[in-house]
């Protein structure tokens, strides 16, 4: 039994008519931020789901915690569906479903030192025991992000971090109820260079403790490092999904073969031409009939203005969105 399972979850986001609209009674209509999705996580597996901004990346993330609402599909949490669950009903889980947000400028209150962001998880949900109690747990979630020895941070407030000791911050914020599953929503992305690799290394090993993250990242060649699988998203779709190795290393959708076309090689001898995509993705209040990437497709034939294809499989694990693929 997987931990996560995601079934057809789509997502719509409804617009507002306004005067002339309700007046000429104008039809509703709605940005199809996300439109039928299905993934699985097990325990202890790094998911990353990759594409370009507006693909519904974080909105895919947020209704799986049920922090946005989703028009149809099924969210299982170890085999008990949680779509319909009330606020009541979903605060034990909430526990055991943390996120780690993009920019840790933003994420961390400015008021509170770093000892009382990351207690604060355990005063909310009532768990942690006595004061000391809660103190030695929130010295162990330091120490397990890697800020040693915690005396060091204990009374440190935001401003008083670099931009990787506040995003372990709040990882550790995060880690410090002993999650099952961890969304981490772009979490290297505001951070220099030079600490990325080391948030990253941080997340790969609180996976191989056996914690679930669901990674959202734009970079393919993160994903390719860190995943154990990648799902490629277009337009609210996912188009490829498969084992990271054979995604990179064999892609058949043409929407993945141009991500990785510019990323760049570690060898400068081997060289690759990039597939520089022509025009912006389509608006997502109206999709295009057919497969969604074919405005934008090089391969693209007759054919793909008709035919809106599904996941097929490449492979045993391997599945592409594209009628090119046989």
């Amino acid at each position: 039994m997987s931990l996560l399972e995601v079934q057809d979850l789509a997502v719509e986001y409804p617009l507002a008519r306004g005067l002339v609209g309700s007046v000429g009674r104008r039809p509703r209509q709605s940005v199809h931020a996300v439109d039928g999705i299905s993934f699985t996580l097990e325990r202890g597996e790094l998911l990353a789901l990759v594409g370009e901004s507006g693909c519904g990346k974080t909105t895919t993330a947020q209704t799986v915690l049920r922090l946005v609402e989703p028009v149809r599909g099924r969210i299982s949490f170890e085999g008990g569906e949680i779509t319909k669950l009330g606020q009541r009903q979903l605060r034990p889980l909430r526990r055991r479903m943390q996120i780690v947000y993009q920019d840790p400028y933003e994420s961390l209150d400015p008021r509170l030192t770093v000892r009382a962001a990351v207690e604060e998880p355990l005063l909310i949900h009532h768990v942690g025991g006595s004061k000391s109690q809660r103190e030695e747990r929130v010295r162990e979630a330091l120490e397990r992000v890697e800020l040693t020895p915690p005396e060091l941070f204990l009374q440190r407030y935001p401003h008083e971090l670099s931009g990787g000791q506040r995003q372990r911050v709040a990882i550790a914020a995060a880690i410090v109820l002993e999650p099952d599953l961890l969304v981490a929503d772009e979490p290297v992305s505001m951070l220099d260079v030079s600490v990325r690799a080391g948030v990253l290394t941080l997340l790969d090993r609180l996976r191989a403790g056996g914690l679930a993250v669901l990674m959202i990242t734009h970079d393919l060649s993160t994903a390719a490092r860190f995943a154990d699988r990648i799902a490629v998203m277009y337009l609210g779709r996912i188009v490829e999904e498969g084992p990271a190795a054979e995604v990179v290393a064999n892609p058949q959708h043409p929407y993945t073969k141009a991500l990785l076309s510019v990323v760049p090689r570690r060898d400068p001898r081997e060289r690759m031409r990039p597939q520089i995509l022509q025009g912006e993705a389509p608006d997502a209040v109206r999709i295009p009939p057919g497969c969604r990437f074919h405005p934008r497709c090089p391969a693209a034939i007759p054919a793909c203005r008709q035919i809106d294809p599904e996941l097929r499989p490449e492979g045993a694990a391997h599945r592409a969105a594209c009628i090119l693929v046989s």
